[in-house]
């Protein structure tokens, strides 16, 4: 069976009692209060540079403008990489984007 480890921060909808997790997830929970802990939260300052100070008609404007600059990003790996491989990120297999661990 296929075993996987979810890092997930401490938000009330991930640690309610009503979650139900699967079989073969396990939740490791990181420390409350600590966003700068999980990767992507290094990425949205990139994502959000093309809608910074910018309004938009109607929603499908700013998922085109969103999807572009997604599309910029996924052409630079190293970049990704470099905000979101902390030294101290498990290490994962099976996974094509992997972190160069020295």
């Amino acid at each position: 069976m296929l075993k996987v480890n979810l890092t997930i921060d401490q938000a009330g909808w991930h640690t309610s009692p009503q979650v139900q997790v699967p079989e073969g997830l396990h939740l490791e929970l990181m420390p409350s209060h600590s966003p700068e802990l999980q990767p992507a939260e290094r990425l949205w300052p990139l994502v959000n540079e093309p809608i910074a100070n910018r309004s938009f008609e109607n929603l499908d404007e700013l998922e085109l403008v969103l999807f572009q600059r997604c599309q910029v990003l996924l052409k630079q790996p190293s970049l990704i990489k470099g905000l979101t491989c902390f030294h101290w990120w498990p290490e994962t297999k099976g996974i094509s984007f992997r972190c160069n661990r020295n």
